[in-house]
């Protein structure tokens, strides 16, 4: 059968892509089918073009109503009869599903989109069995898996939904599925005999790069995108408030960007959609309810505000950058904080669903904490291997641009899977590494491995130099995570040989990301955006001379990210000053005078461009709240009922209040700190910032050694600000 007559006629292509011809010949020969194709592989073409060619009508189940209609929109596109795509689902009225049932008896119809919910309504079973259908065609199948992103309880019932309407071939499309995913969805529509394709998920036009997040976030989201005008770019954020906040900032700083998330009504959200393909506007910020289906070929950057709750989505959202084989950036904010908060959100869920998630988190800390090749990684994590030396796309990630010091690790190597070996090779990683380093816990003792004799063997090195070991162990294949029970290390043969005959292993050292100041500004390293270090040390040095004069620690006049912004932006006006992160009006008129003065005259004496476009504004979004936490510390109201009546968490509100004080406002909370801390001991705190190099917190931790706590040394810390420097 010619193929090619078809494709032309139907969709005026020459050629197909990749694996295409082999699916649609599988399809035709009425054969279950399962294909595995990212983004923007050509999946649609697999299930559209047997479908206009058989008798009957073929069923696409698919989980958004968005991508349905563009489906439709562009089917009805090539065709002289509008009958030949239709939706069925809850937003049409009962004159439109008339019609939809009459085009399918007619023959009209080729292609109906529903949603599962529609396909369970008992009306429309009984009316497809009359029918004549080809195929069932199942798209984003990864919907069906528990172990997949994005799992829908109502995929789960699909198979005896599709016997009882007939028993015709089944064809399943994912772009991100795992080797766990395939097995689940097989196994459940009950089609392990499936025909598979799979095509490869190198994407060699994407950079991918993890920098660390700090409180600075937004302000390297707005440089980055800055320095890409006018081109297209999506932002993700995990929640709505987040994609609002992030939209307003970068609008203020003259970027053209709109929020989109499922808390808009449909029409402002097919408003915003539509901007963004017509490129009224460069940037969507949004949650993940953005972008299935999105057909825009020249995203050419893609920027993780959050970092996401699997690499599949993580995948798949990187995906629709550089669809059209030109520049793709993928940008993601790491900070270990972050995947803290979605274990917890995860805590009120079902045990089972916990541990899903919890495996899947722990592969996204993986992928950004590693050192070695993200593309290899990354590929190695839905089974393809990858050449890091000589692959298309090698070096297109930072760690490959910018490759860490490695060294010997065979020793190591053969001390890990000789444990693995020898608690039976029935432990998750995180057991592994608690037996390598002597750490007992109640699943080691029931196991009694705390008893044997390799029980702390590698305790001489940190549990994180043996995560990251075993990350690196895993993507060379001498180790593999079990299928059946997920997450459960095994010895490969290649292991296996290892031990009995060890081969040198150079191992990179990891990225720690949690020790990151939170207030550090990062830059991007490839970007002229840094600190002018020579007026940094100058500004540095009057620091010190006005806090001598002053009689407070230098940190009390300025922090060093303060100066450090100084630095980068040469703020000549006290306005201008009080733009600098960290500094307020009231500090900008207490302590600027002098600064101003010196940057000027340094400006002036070196030639200096003012970099304007650096100035970055903020929103005011949060001057209501700050008002408000002034006003009512000014009443003495206990902290955590201003919390609540915010909303906020304590930590929240101890940022806020930080901001105010650090930027020059005063904030009175002797009331609460009285209840916390008796007068020695506030008097102790005191007298330590007093005397301290630097307001670290964790500087003041580890000084006091466990007499106080986190919270009470930040409030200690707000109290001795407002004091000293305000």
């Amino acid at each position: 059968m010619d193929l090619y007559i078809p494709l032309k006629r139907f969709f005026g292509f020459n050629k197909f892509k990749g694996l295409q011809k082999q699916v649609i010949k599988s399809i035709l020969a009425n054969k279950n089918t399962f294909v595995i194709m990212p983004t923007g592989g050509g999946k649609s073409l697999c299930y559209q073009l047997p479908a206009l060619m058989s008798e009957g009508t073929a069923i696409v189940v698919s989980p958004l109503i968005a991508l349905m209609k563009n489906q439709v929109d562009a089917i009805r596109g090539i065709s002289e009869h509008n009958g030949v795509a239709h939706v069925l689902n809850s937003s049409l009225n009962k004159t439109e599903v008339n019609q939809v049932k009459e085009d399918i008896s007619l023959g009209i119809t080729k292609l109906l989109y529903v949603a599962p919910e529609s396909l369970i309504k008992e009306e429309y079973v009984t009316f497809l069995r009359s029918q004549k259908i080809s195929f069932v065609a199942i798209d984003e199948a990864h919907c069906i898996s528990e172990w997949g992103h994005d799992f829908r309880p109502e995929y789960r019932n699909l198979k005896n939904i599709i016997k009882a309407i007939d028993n015709v071939p089944v064809i399943c499309l994912t772009a991100t599925a795992t080797e766990k995913v395939q097995e689940d969805i097989l196994k459940t529509l009950g089609i392990p005999d499936a025909n598979r394709f799979k095509a490869s998920f190198n994407r060699p036009n994407l950079f991918y790069e993890v920098r660390p997040k700090t409180s600075e976030v937004e302000k390297d989201i707005i440089r980055f995108v800055k320095q890409r005008m006018g081109k297209s770019g999506i932002i993700y954020c995990l929640s709505r408030k987040k994609v609002e906040e992030v939209s307003q900032i970068l609008q203020v700083n003259g970027i053209k960007a709109v929020p989109y998330h499922a808390g808009l009504d449909a029409k402002t959200r097919v408003k915003h959609q539509d901007m963004f393909l017509m490129e009224d506007c460069d940037v969507v910020v949004a949650t993940i309810a953005f972008g299935m289906g999105i057909d825009k070929p020249d995203v050419r950057f893609v920027i993780h505000h959050d970092i996401p709750k699997s690499l599949e989505s993580y995948y798949q959202e990187t995906g629709r950058a550089g669809r059209d084989d030109g520049e793709g950036y993928c940008l993601a904010f790491y900070a270990y904080k972050d995947i803290e908060k979605l274990e917890k959100f995860m805590a009120s869920k079902p045990v089972a669903e916990q541990e899903i998630g919890h495996a899947l988190l722990q592969e996204v800390v993986g992928y950004a904490e590693t050192s070695m090749n993200r593309r290899k990684y990354l590929l190695h994590y839905f089974g393809e291997e990858f050449d890091a030396e000589n692959g298309a796309g090698a070096n297109m990630d930072d760690n490959s641009r910018n490759p860490k010091k490695k060294h010997e690790a065979k020793k190591d190597v053969v001390c890990l899977l000789k444990v693995i070996k020898n608690t039976l090779q029935k432990y998750k990683s995180k057991e592994i590494v608690n037996t390598i380093v002597g750490k007992e816990n109640a699943l080691l003792t029931s196991h009694k491995t705390h008893l044997q004799p390799f029980f702390g063997s590698g305790k001489e090195k940190s549990p994180l130099y043996w995560m990251a070991l075993i990350r690196q162990v895993l993507v060379v294949n001498l180790i593999k995570k079990e299928i059946e029970q997920y997450g459960v290390i095994k010895l490969s043969q290649k292991g296996e040989d290892f031990i009995n005959n060890p081969t040198s292993f150079m191992m990179t050292e990891d990225h720690s990301y949690n020790e990151q100041d939170d207030n550090s500004i990062i830059t991007n390293s490839k970007s002229s955006n840094t600190a002018d270090d020579k007026l940094v040390k100058i500004l540095k040095d009057l620091r010190k001379n006005v806090s001598v004069k002053q009689g407070v620690p230098p940190f009390a006049v300025f922090q060093d990210p303060s100066i450090e912004d100084m630095a980068m932006k040469y703020p000549i006006t006290l306005p201008e000053l009080s733009t600098v992160h960290g500094v307020g009006e009231g500090k900008a008129r207490k302590f600027g005078k002098e600064f101003i003065q010196l940057i000027s005259k340094y400006v002036d004496e070196n030639d200096i461009l003012r970099p304007d476009d650096l100035i970055v504004k903020s929103t005011g979004t949060n001057s209501g709240l700050k008002l408000f936490i002034i006003q009512n510390t000014d009443k003495k109201l206990p902290l955590i009922d201003i919390a609540k009546s915010k909303g906020l968490e304590m930590e929240d509100l101890i940022k806020e209040m930080e901001v105010i004080i650090f930027s020059g406002t005063k904030l009175n909370i002797n009331y609460s700190l009285d209840d916390v801390l008796d007068e020695d001991q506030q008097e102790e705190i005191y007298d330590y910032f007093m005397e301290a190099e630097s307001d670290k917190i964790q500087d003041a931790l580890d000084e006091f050694d466990g007499d106080y706590d986190e919270e009470e040394l930040r409030l200690m810390r707000i109290k001795f600000i407002n004091e000293v420097a305000n």
